[in-house]
Protein backbone atom coordinates (compact mmCIF):
# COMPACT_ATOMS: atom_id res chain seq x y z
CA UNK A 1 0.00 0.00 0.00
CA UNK A 2 1.06 3.91 -0.39
CA UNK A 3 3.15 3.03 -3.80
CA UNK A 4 1.12 6.01 -5.17
CA UNK A 5 0.34 8.46 -1.99
CA UNK A 6 0.68 12.20 -3.54
CA UNK A 7 -0.69 11.18 -6.95
CA UNK A 8 -3.55 12.08 -9.08
CA UNK A 9 -4.68 9.90 -11.67
CA UNK A 10 -7.78 9.77 -14.34
CA UNK A 11 -9.08 6.60 -15.43
CA UNK A 12 -11.23 6.87 -19.04
CA UNK A 13 -13.53 4.30 -19.31
CA UNK A 14 -14.57 3.37 -15.56
CA UNK A 15 -17.02 0.28 -15.12
CA UNK A 16 -17.24 -2.44 -12.35
CA UNK A 17 -14.72 -4.13 -14.53
CA UNK A 18 -11.32 -2.88 -15.79
CA UNK A 19 -11.68 0.38 -15.07
CA UNK A 20 -13.62 0.14 -12.13
CA UNK A 21 -11.04 -2.55 -11.19
CA UNK A 22 -7.76 -0.41 -12.01
CA UNK A 23 -9.26 2.92 -10.09
CA UNK A 24 -9.75 0.43 -7.37
CA UNK A 25 -6.71 -0.69 -7.48
CA UNK A 26 -4.72 2.91 -7.88
CA UNK A 27 -7.36 4.61 -5.11
CA UNK A 28 -5.77 1.83 -2.66
CA UNK A 29 -2.30 2.55 -3.43
CA UNK A 30 -2.95 6.47 -1.64
CA UNK A 31 -3.87 8.25 -5.25
CA UNK A 32 -6.55 10.65 -5.76
CA UNK A 33 -9.04 8.97 -8.74
CA UNK A 34 -11.20 10.48 -11.18
CA UNK A 35 -12.94 7.66 -12.56
CA UNK A 36 -14.52 9.30 -16.46
CA UNK A 37 -17.35 7.44 -18.33
CA UNK A 38 -19.57 8.55 -21.32
CA UNK A 39 -22.32 7.66 -19.24
CA UNK A 40 -22.07 9.61 -15.63
CA UNK A 41 -24.42 7.01 -13.41
CA UNK A 42 -21.16 4.40 -14.33
CA UNK A 43 -18.70 6.79 -13.08
CA UNK A 44 -20.75 7.43 -9.75
CA UNK A 45 -21.12 4.32 -9.24
CA UNK A 46 -17.51 3.39 -9.29
CA UNK A 47 -16.89 6.81 -7.47
CA UNK A 48 -19.35 5.40 -4.74
CA UNK A 49 -17.30 1.77 -4.73
CA UNK A 50 -14.24 4.10 -4.01
CA UNK A 51 -15.37 6.15 -1.63
CA UNK A 52 -16.85 3.29 0.28
CA UNK A 53 -13.58 1.62 0.91
CA UNK A 54 -12.17 5.11 2.00
CA UNK A 55 -10.68 6.09 -1.03
CA UNK A 56 -10.97 9.59 -2.55
CA UNK A 57 -12.72 9.61 -5.88
CA UNK A 58 -14.48 12.31 -8.15
CA UNK A 59 -16.89 11.14 -10.66
CA UNK A 60 -16.33 12.85 -14.13
CA UNK A 61 -18.90 12.58 -17.52
CA UNK A 62 -16.74 12.43 -20.21
CA UNK A 63 -16.17 11.22 -23.85
CA UNK A 64 -12.38 10.47 -24.78
CA UNK A 65 -12.80 10.69 -28.35
CA UNK A 66 -14.01 14.56 -27.67
CA UNK A 67 -11.52 17.32 -27.28
CA UNK A 68 -13.49 19.91 -25.71
CA UNK A 69 -14.72 17.14 -23.72
CA UNK A 70 -11.28 15.56 -22.62
CA UNK A 71 -9.93 19.08 -22.25
CA UNK A 72 -12.42 19.78 -19.80
CA UNK A 73 -11.74 16.59 -17.38
CA UNK A 74 -8.38 17.49 -17.27
CA UNK A 75 -8.63 21.11 -16.61
CA UNK A 76 -11.18 20.23 -13.99
CA UNK A 77 -9.12 17.57 -12.16
CA UNK A 78 -6.35 20.34 -12.31
CA UNK A 79 -8.55 23.17 -10.47
CA UNK A 80 -9.77 20.30 -7.76
CA UNK A 81 -6.61 18.10 -7.17
CA UNK A 82 -3.82 20.61 -8.51
CA UNK A 83 -2.10 18.02 -10.73
CA UNK A 84 -2.57 15.22 -13.08
CA UNK A 85 0.25 12.21 -12.52
CA UNK A 86 -1.13 9.75 -14.71
CA UNK A 87 -3.91 8.60 -17.08
CA UNK A 88 -5.64 5.14 -18.06
CA UNK A 89 -7.58 4.94 -20.98
CA UNK A 90 -9.41 2.05 -22.81
CA UNK A 91 -11.90 4.27 -24.16
CA UNK A 92 -13.33 2.82 -28.10
CA UNK A 93 -15.82 1.33 -30.02
CA UNK A 94 -15.68 -2.31 -31.17
CA UNK A 95 -16.94 -3.76 -34.75
CA UNK A 96 -16.82 -6.89 -36.15
CA UNK A 97 -17.37 -8.11 -40.05
CA UNK A 98 -15.44 -9.66 -42.46
CA UNK A 99 -13.52 -7.19 -44.91
CA UNK A 100 -16.11 -8.31 -47.47
CA UNK A 101 -19.08 -6.88 -45.51
CA UNK A 102 -17.31 -4.02 -43.80
CA UNK A 103 -19.82 -0.99 -43.80
CA UNK A 104 -17.40 2.59 -43.83
CA UNK A 105 -19.52 3.92 -40.81
CA UNK A 106 -18.45 0.80 -38.32
CA UNK A 107 -14.86 1.06 -39.75
CA UNK A 108 -14.68 4.99 -39.67
CA UNK A 109 -15.97 4.74 -36.58
CA UNK A 110 -13.33 1.66 -35.07
CA UNK A 111 -10.39 3.46 -36.33
CA UNK A 112 -11.24 7.22 -35.29
CA UNK A 113 -12.04 6.24 -31.67
CA UNK A 114 -9.21 4.07 -30.39
CA UNK A 115 -6.62 5.65 -31.54
CA UNK A 116 -8.06 9.27 -31.43
CA UNK A 117 -8.64 8.36 -28.01
CA UNK A 118 -5.14 7.80 -27.21
CA UNK A 119 -4.17 10.83 -28.93
CA UNK A 120 -6.39 13.35 -26.90
CA UNK A 121 -6.25 11.89 -23.61
CA UNK A 122 -2.33 11.85 -23.93
CA UNK A 123 -2.40 15.36 -25.30
CA UNK A 124 -3.96 16.85 -22.89
CA UNK A 125 -2.80 15.03 -19.76
CA UNK A 126 0.76 15.89 -21.23
CA UNK A 127 -0.20 19.78 -21.52
CA UNK A 128 -1.01 19.54 -17.83
CA UNK A 129 2.02 17.80 -16.65
CA UNK A 130 4.30 19.85 -18.58
CA UNK A 131 2.83 23.13 -17.03
CA UNK A 132 2.95 22.15 -14.12
CA UNK A 133 6.74 20.96 -14.41
CA UNK A 134 6.34 17.62 -13.21
CA UNK A 135 6.60 14.35 -15.43
CA UNK A 136 4.47 11.77 -15.25
CA UNK A 137 2.52 8.83 -16.76
CA UNK A 138 0.32 7.55 -19.79
CA UNK A 139 -0.98 4.56 -19.72
CA UNK A 140 -3.00 2.65 -23.17
CA UNK A 141 -4.86 -0.65 -22.10
CA UNK A 142 -4.66 -2.61 -25.63
CA UNK A 143 -5.66 -5.97 -26.97
CA UNK A 144 -3.96 -9.23 -28.41
CA UNK A 145 -5.60 -7.75 -31.14
CA UNK A 146 -3.36 -5.21 -31.89
CA UNK A 147 -0.16 -7.89 -32.27
CA UNK A 148 -2.63 -10.24 -34.60
CA UNK A 149 -4.59 -10.69 -37.66
CA UNK A 150 -7.86 -11.83 -36.60
CA UNK A 151 -10.76 -13.12 -39.37
CA UNK A 152 -13.51 -10.81 -38.87
CA UNK A 153 -11.68 -8.09 -36.76
CA UNK A 154 -9.73 -6.27 -39.43
CA UNK A 155 -11.47 -2.64 -37.95
CA UNK A 156 -10.80 -3.89 -34.51
CA UNK A 157 -7.20 -5.04 -34.85
CA UNK A 158 -6.27 -2.02 -37.02
CA UNK A 159 -7.65 0.65 -34.46
CA UNK A 160 -5.82 -1.22 -31.21
CA UNK A 161 -2.25 -1.80 -33.76
CA UNK A 162 -2.93 1.90 -34.54
CA UNK A 163 -3.18 2.81 -30.67
CA UNK A 164 -0.12 0.15 -30.03
CA UNK A 165 2.02 2.28 -32.41
CA UNK A 166 1.07 5.79 -31.45
CA UNK A 167 1.85 4.99 -27.80
CA UNK A 168 5.53 4.32 -29.19
CA UNK A 169 5.70 7.79 -30.85
CA UNK A 170 3.95 9.64 -27.91
CA UNK A 171 6.62 7.83 -26.11
CA UNK A 172 9.48 9.31 -27.66
CA UNK A 173 7.84 13.11 -28.19
CA UNK A 174 7.01 13.13 -24.76
CA UNK A 175 10.74 11.55 -23.27
CA UNK A 176 12.12 14.80 -22.60
CA UNK A 177 9.72 16.22 -20.47
CA UNK A 178 9.67 13.11 -18.14
CA UNK A 179 6.12 11.72 -19.33
CA UNK A 180 6.30 7.75 -20.07
CA UNK A 181 3.91 6.45 -22.00
CA UNK A 182 3.14 2.86 -21.94
CA UNK A 183 0.94 0.06 -23.21
CA UNK A 184 -0.99 -3.04 -21.21
CA UNK A 185 -2.09 -6.24 -23.35
CA UNK A 186 -4.48 -8.64 -22.03
CA UNK A 187 -5.78 -11.50 -23.61
CA UNK A 188 -9.32 -12.32 -23.61
CA UNK A 189 -11.11 -11.42 -20.06
CA UNK A 190 -12.84 -13.32 -17.81
CA UNK A 191 -15.34 -11.30 -16.76
CA UNK A 192 -16.25 -11.75 -20.91
CA UNK A 193 -17.37 -15.26 -19.32
CA UNK A 194 -20.53 -13.94 -17.44
CA UNK A 195 -21.06 -10.56 -20.02
CA UNK A 196 -20.43 -10.52 -23.28
CA UNK A 197 -19.87 -14.59 -23.90
CA UNK A 198 -22.59 -15.59 -21.10
CA UNK A 199 -24.53 -17.52 -23.91
CA UNK A 200 -21.43 -18.79 -25.29
CA UNK A 201 -20.47 -20.81 -22.48
CA UNK A 202 -24.03 -21.37 -21.09
CA UNK A 203 -25.42 -23.26 -24.21
CA UNK A 204 -24.08 -26.75 -25.51
CA UNK A 205 -26.02 -25.62 -28.71
CA UNK A 206 -25.24 -22.35 -29.23
CA UNK A 207 -24.80 -21.56 -32.88
CA UNK A 208 -21.97 -18.74 -33.80
CA UNK A 209 -22.99 -16.00 -36.24
CA UNK A 210 -19.91 -16.34 -38.24
CA UNK A 211 -18.27 -20.04 -38.23
CA UNK A 212 -15.36 -18.71 -40.39
CA UNK A 213 -14.14 -16.20 -37.45
CA UNK A 214 -15.47 -18.68 -34.40
CA UNK A 215 -13.25 -20.27 -31.57
CA UNK A 216 -14.92 -21.19 -28.53
CA UNK A 217 -13.30 -20.15 -24.82
CA UNK A 218 -12.90 -23.23 -24.71
CA UNK A 219 -9.94 -23.52 -27.80
CA UNK A 220 -9.17 -20.21 -26.46
CA UNK A 221 -8.31 -21.58 -22.54
CA UNK A 222 -6.31 -24.60 -23.85
CA UNK A 223 -4.51 -21.80 -25.64
CA UNK A 224 -3.35 -20.25 -22.37
CA UNK A 225 -0.03 -21.32 -20.61
CA UNK A 226 -1.35 -20.15 -17.13
CA UNK A 227 -4.70 -22.05 -17.66
CA UNK A 228 -7.18 -18.70 -17.09
CA UNK A 229 -8.02 -16.04 -18.39
CA UNK A 230 -7.62 -12.53 -17.63
CA UNK A 231 -8.81 -10.91 -14.59
CA UNK A 232 -9.16 -7.08 -14.24
CA UNK A 233 -6.58 -7.27 -11.47
CA UNK A 234 -4.35 -8.69 -13.56
CA UNK A 235 -4.75 -5.25 -15.80
CA UNK A 236 -5.10 -3.35 -12.49
CA UNK A 237 -1.49 -4.68 -10.87
CA UNK A 238 0.56 -3.81 -13.92
CA UNK A 239 -0.96 -0.30 -14.50
CA UNK A 240 -0.30 0.82 -10.62
CA UNK A 241 3.23 -0.76 -11.25
CA UNK A 242 3.55 1.52 -14.56
CA UNK A 243 1.55 4.61 -12.90
CA UNK A 244 4.24 4.70 -9.61
CA UNK A 245 7.65 5.74 -9.38
CA UNK A 246 9.06 2.05 -9.78
CA UNK A 247 8.75 2.17 -13.68
CA UNK A 248 9.98 5.28 -13.81
CA UNK A 249 13.03 4.31 -16.66
CA UNK A 250 10.33 2.53 -18.45
CA UNK A 251 8.67 3.95 -21.60
CA UNK A 252 7.25 3.15 -25.15
CA UNK A 253 6.75 -0.19 -23.71
CA UNK A 254 4.00 -2.89 -23.92
CA UNK A 255 3.16 -5.41 -21.12
CA UNK A 256 1.34 -8.51 -22.35
CA UNK A 257 -0.46 -9.12 -19.69
CA UNK A 258 -1.85 -12.81 -21.31
CA UNK A 259 -0.72 -15.71 -19.42
CA UNK A 260 2.26 -16.73 -22.20
CA UNK A 261 0.34 -16.50 -24.94
CA UNK A 262 1.69 -14.18 -27.17
CA UNK A 263 5.19 -16.37 -26.82
CA UNK A 264 4.01 -19.79 -26.82
CA UNK A 265 5.00 -22.11 -30.01
CA UNK A 266 1.90 -20.92 -32.43
CA UNK A 267 0.67 -24.50 -32.83
CA UNK A 268 0.99 -25.59 -29.46
CA UNK A 269 -2.08 -26.30 -27.16
CA UNK A 270 -1.43 -26.41 -23.57
CA UNK A 271 -4.50 -27.78 -22.60
CA UNK A 272 -4.81 -30.98 -24.53
CA UNK A 273 -1.94 -31.66 -22.25
CA UNK A 274 -3.37 -30.39 -18.77
CA UNK A 275 -7.09 -31.08 -19.19
CA UNK A 276 -8.05 -27.74 -18.39
CA UNK A 277 -11.55 -26.92 -20.18
CA UNK A 278 -14.06 -24.82 -20.22
CA UNK A 279 -16.67 -26.39 -18.35
CA UNK A 280 -14.45 -27.06 -15.26
CA UNK A 281 -13.13 -23.54 -15.30
CA UNK A 282 -16.87 -22.02 -15.21
CA UNK A 283 -17.32 -24.40 -11.65
CA UNK A 284 -14.31 -23.04 -10.08
CA UNK A 285 -14.51 -19.03 -10.44
CA UNK A 286 -16.31 -16.18 -9.10
CA UNK A 287 -17.73 -12.81 -10.27
CA UNK A 288 -15.80 -9.92 -9.48
CA UNK A 289 -16.53 -6.44 -9.78
CA UNK A 290 -14.01 -3.81 -9.08
CA UNK A 291 -11.73 -6.90 -8.25
CA UNK A 292 -13.30 -8.35 -5.76
CA UNK A 293 -14.81 -11.72 -5.73
CA UNK A 294 -18.89 -12.01 -5.34
CA UNK A 295 -20.79 -15.04 -5.92
CA UNK A 296 -19.37 -18.41 -8.18
CA UNK A 297 -20.38 -18.22 -11.68
CA UNK A 298 -22.00 -21.32 -11.36
CA UNK A 299 -24.22 -22.38 -8.03
CA UNK A 300 -23.43 -24.89 -6.32
CA UNK A 301 -25.24 -28.59 -5.99
CA UNK A 302 -28.40 -28.47 -4.11
CA UNK A 303 -27.36 -30.13 -0.48
CA UNK A 304 -31.46 -30.75 -0.42
CA UNK A 305 -31.85 -34.47 0.35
Amino acid sequence: MGRLTGKVAVVFGAGPNIGGTIAHFIGREGAKVVVVDLNLPVAEETAQFLKSRGYECTAMQGNAVSEPSVSSVIEKTVAHYGRVDAIVNMAGKIHWAPVTEMELEDWTASLTSFPTAGMLTTKHAARAMIKAGHGGSIIHILSTAAHFGEASGAAYCSAKAGLLNFARCAAMDLAHDQIRVNTITPCSMEHQLWTLMKDEVEDPNFVPPNTRSFYSRDDYLKMIPLERFCRPSDLAWAAVFLASDESTFLTGVDIPVDGGLRFKYPTWRPGDHTGVNISDYLNQIKITRYGEEGEPLRAAPSQAK
